[in-house]
């Protein structure tokens, strides 16, 4: 079967690899489609980061390896002592392994595991017509959900867990920083749990374009004093929550400036750069930084429940292509800024 197997910085092929088989507790899925991911693009640039380069802990898998952790599929055979999934049902993907022993994964905080894997960047991913996964990773999709929009379950679970972080309820004030793919998948889940009052910030226009096509209120940081704007949209009072799915300095400083008394700057970006962040805000308002890591199978279906009530849109800012366009019009497309998602269909059935 063909599959997207990364070799190293700059260094993706498209091979014949031999298709894998389920195994005791496994599924095979044929794959629907697979996003490329923003950590996908930091391995193809600059990696290997999270790819090992020595066999990981729990998956026993390095460099090369099949890339792909954002993705959907029909199953086609279940693997032995298998209960509960069968031969073409559709699924959404949640691929974080678990050691299941360190403090975090008793706590029930598994996405935070001490050991955590991917499958796609720590094993053999879904970049490919077939791959195999676990049963505990599986999410059944409604029949009016399709594959495309099952592919964007991981994202937009990233999105939405971020968003529950920010403690946020209607009525609420929230800030978006940055209209990319989470940013996207942050103003969706604020407006699921029934937020109205939402603004993303974006000095691109084509972004905000995008962002303004699905139905949201924009702010253009370069044409506006943002923080003034909010300061007097709310009366004084800052936003109730503000999320950074920028992760440049300008957005973290001006997000901070905009978070009132005890409400939290929720942060689910990826920083390139040591950031200068003035923290005098922080301690006036005692205002907060709350990381935001990955996602639960909860957040996984409470999008999945958002999305068969039509809540997500992938109008104008999602694009599919085959798996031989991978590098590019996936990766260099998406590094040039001129897509901001892709979805790649392995198995050309678009």
């Amino acid at each position: 079967m063909r599959a997207a197997v990364y070799y190293g910085p700059n260094k993706i092929e498209i091979d014949d690899v031999a298709e894998p088989q389920a195994t005791p507790g496994t599924v095979k899925l044929k794959v629907g489609f697979n996003g490329i991911c923003g950590t996908d693009l930091h391995e193809y640039y600059a990696g290997p980061i999270f790819v090992p380069t020595a066999p990981h802990p729990l998956t026993h898998q390095q460099l090369p390896l099949t890339i792909g952790h954002e993705f959907s599929g029909t199953i086609t055979a279940v693997g032995d002592g298998v209960t509960g999934w069968a031969v073409g049902d559709r699924v959404a993907v949640e691929p974080i392994y678990k050691c299941d022993h360190c403090a975090p994964c008793l706590a029930g905080n598994y996405n935070v595991c001490q050991q955590i894997g991917f499958h796609g960047l720590m094993s053999d991913g879904g970049m490919a017509e077939y791959t195999v996964v676990p049963t505990s990773m599986l999410h059944k999709l409604p029949d009016n959900v399709s594959l495309e929009l099952g592919a964007l379950v991981e994202p937009m679970s990233v999105a939405y867990h971020a968003a529950t972080l920010g403690d946020v309820r209607p009525g609420d004030t929230a800030m978006v920083f940055g209209a990319g793919p989470i940013g996207i998948g942050l103003w969706f889940a604020l407006r699921g749990k029934g937020l109205d009052d939402v603004f993303v910030v974006e000095p691109s226009p084509t972004r905000r374009a995008a962002i303004e096509a699905l139905g949201a209120a924009t702010l253009d940081p370069a044409a506006l004093d943002v923080p003034g704007f909010i300061a007097e949209h709310t009366a004084g009072d800052g936003a109730d929550a503000v999320f950074d799915a920028a992760g440049v300095t300008p957005a973290v400083a001006t997000a901070l400036a905009c978070v009132g008394s005890r409400k939290p700057m929720v942060s689910v970006a990826i920083y390139e750069k040591p950031l200068e962040t003035p923290l005098l805000n922080l301690v006036m308002n005692e205002s907060r930084i709350q990381g935001s890591l990955c996602y639960t199978g909860a957040d996984f279906e409470a999008v999945i429940a958002l999305m068969a009530k039509g809540a997500y849109d992938t109008t104008g800012w999602v694009t599919t292509i085959p798996i031989d366009d991978v590098i590019d019009e996936g990766f260099e497309a998406l590094h040039a800024g001129t897509k901001m998602k892709v979805l790649v269909d392995p198995n050309g059935e678009s």
